[in-house]
């Protein structure tokens, strides 16, 4: 079975993260899509992050009703900050039958080389890349790597950010949310802070 990998703070979980999710598992060769809550990505502060079991929620009540996309808290019980090549080797030693792949957007490709070992992920790992608006040019010795896939998925400009600073402003965020999501950050009053 091959499984993409789409890792994420998903701080919250939205639409636009199931519309990609979705498409990478209906429209090219993987078999599913597991979207790993990442506890602490490296470039990113910790601070501005709910817990880790308040993310996984979400990401479950999102995804409870596709086959196809599953939760993951794998990265939950390996070593902080995570670094996506410790990863890989840790849940391809846990599912040796699977064959993975990375699912990122264009913006992230660009940045690759600033992670850990990433030429070990560009020589094991098909990465499948998904279009951004603001993305830069894709760097000419990535543009034609034969480890690089590029989906014409469609372009969703929605970021959990927004979202988040848009609470704090009582703004309606409920188009952007899957509803069971919505109500459990309205419930616990996520964000409003």
């Amino acid at each position: 079975m091959k499984i993409g990998l789409y890792f994420g703070t998903f701080n919250p979980i939205h639409v636009g993260h199931l519309i990609i999710a979705n498409h990478m598992a209906e429209y090219t060769d993987m078999d599913q899509v597991w979207m790993v809550v990442t506890p602490h990505n490296p470039l990113k502060k910790k601070s501005s992050l709910l817990e880790d079991h308040h993310r996984l929620q979400m990401v479950f009540l999102a995804t409870e009703n596709y086959n196809n996309i599953k939760p993951s808290d794998i990265e939950f019980r390996l070593p902080q900050p995570n670094y996506t090549v410790n990863t890989l080797a840790h849940i391809q030693e846990k599912f040796p039958a699977h064959e993975f792949a990375l699912i990122m957007g264009e913006d992230n490709l660009n940045s690759l080389h600033k992670w850990k070992n990433y030429d070990v992920l560009l020589e094991n790992y098909d990465i499948y890349v998904y279009p951004r608006i603001n993305a830069e040019e894709i760097k000419p010795e990535l543009q034609n790597h034969k480890r690089i896939h590029r989906v014409d998925a469609p372009v969703i400009e929605i970021s959990s950010t927004f979202i988040r600073n848009s609470i704090k402003q009582e703004k309606n965020v409920r188009p952007l949310l899957p509803q069971k999501v919505w109500e459990y950050i309205d419930h616990n009053l996520f964000y409003t802070k």
